[in-house]
């Protein structure tokens, strides 16, 4: 589990390094993506096996990965358990009524990522599903993620959709007295401010500076998550931190802390964000899983006709004087590459003209009817 926690962490930072580059507020959830992945991949063979998990830092054989994937979820949702605060996690897979799945692919999903597996006919009804399927992530989420599948993103050729959705809600161990918060700027360039509702906190962290920055870790209530928040010294450092962002360094710095008396100023904030995965992760090398020439997910179903249509990934995320709520979900597509044609019927029961001809030459050799073959 260690080794997989490790992976995920190197896969957070790698993506936040391609999201970076988006304007405005960014928020997501590694885990999820991660998670929704990792259950594709356990359809996925030979190159398209490769390289999703070149991408994902998978580098276990199948079987321990997802029991590691199984008991990681399992510790994760064992948190809740303890009444400090709400964390759940719900894996689903939804597959087209008529399509047959392979018995060790769903074995894998079912058991190891206790997923939910419905039926859908996406040949016919595919918005019907799409519908369904919202409304089981919105429940999942408290209501927080709503319709992560957009019009479009399923059709006739949709054969099946793996789901992680994840959701936590949780208290401050030092809430922040809502009689203390004040509106005040906050600095979005050197030259540029907005007025925000700031709130403010004096106690015991655990916190650290650099040169360039300065790391304070907030618990939660019953100290089993916390939020870290890397600050950089310049109003104008953010680019600088995120060129240096990496899961190695994050370690590093985190290893800086200990305990010190600090006064928290931060701002009350909230967040939606939507991403299209696909591009993304083909730019970091899963290029073959989009492919459909060269996608391999012969472990769901036997066949080489399957590939991933679209990864769609939504998150939200409310922070205020009390504590934190934060849901995402993910959704993985698997289409078919094409619609198999059934055979065409060539029934030659009533009369018709035969001819015989060579090829090379094309010549016609011979030429007849046939009104009654008993004659």
């Amino acid at each position: 589990m260690q080794v997989l926690i490790a992976a995920n962490s190197t896969f957070a930072t790698d993506l936040y390094t391609q999201l970076k580059s988006q304007k405005g507020n960014l928020f997501f959830s590694p885990y999820s993506i991660s998670a929704a992945l990792a259950m594709t991949y356990a359809g996925a063979r030979a190159t398209t096996a490769k390289q999703i998990s070149e991408v994902l830092q998978f580098t276990m054989e199948q079987k321990r990965l997802h029991r590691a994937f199984g008991e990681l979820m399992s510790e994760l949702n064992a948190v809740q358990e303890k009444g400090h605060v709400e964390l759940r996690i719900a894996n689903a897979l939804w597959a087209e009524k008529n399509y047959h799945l392979l018995d060790s692919f769903l074995d894998v999903v079912t058991e190891c990522y206790r997923a939910k597996v419905s039926y859908a006919d996406f040949r016919t009804a595919y918005e019907v599903a799409r519908e369904e399927i919202n409304a089981w992530v919105e429940h999942q989420t408290n209501d927080k993620i709503t319709e992560l599948l957009k019009p479009g993103v399923l059709d006739p050729l949709t054969r099946l959709i793996l789901i992680n959705a994840i959701y936590f809600k949780g208290r401050w161990a030092n809430q922040f007295a809502k009689r203390a918060t004040r509106v005040a700027a906050f600095w979005v360039t050197s030259d540029t401010s907005v007025d925000v509702p700031m709130m403010s906190h004096e106690s015991e962290f655990n916190y650290a500076e650099t040169d360039t920055m300065q790391i304070l870790e907030l618990p939660y209530a019953g100290n089993d998550l916390f939020m870290i928040i890397l600050l950089p010294k310049a109003i104008d450092g953010l680019a600088r931190l995120e060129a240096s962002l990496s899961a190695e360094n994050l370690n590093a710095w985190l290893g800086q802390l200990n305990k010190q008396k600090v006064k928290v100023l931060m701002p009350r904030f909230e967040m939606t964000s939507q991403f299209s995965l696909e591009r993304v992760l083909a730019s970091m090398g899963m290029l073959d899983a989009f492919d459909l020439n060269r996608a391999d997910f012969s472990g769901m179903d036997g066949t080489k006709m399957l590939y991933i249509s679209a990864i769609v990934h939504k998150a939200f995320v409310e922070v205020n004087e009390e504590g934190t709520e934060a849901a995402a979900a993910t959704g993985v597509v698997i289409g078919l590459k094409s619609v198999p044609q059934p055979p065409r019927a060539f029934r030659a029961d009533h009369p018709f003209i035969f001819f015989i001809r060579d090829n090379r030459s094309e010549s016609i050799l011979f030429i007849g009817r046939v009104i009654d073959p008993t004659r």
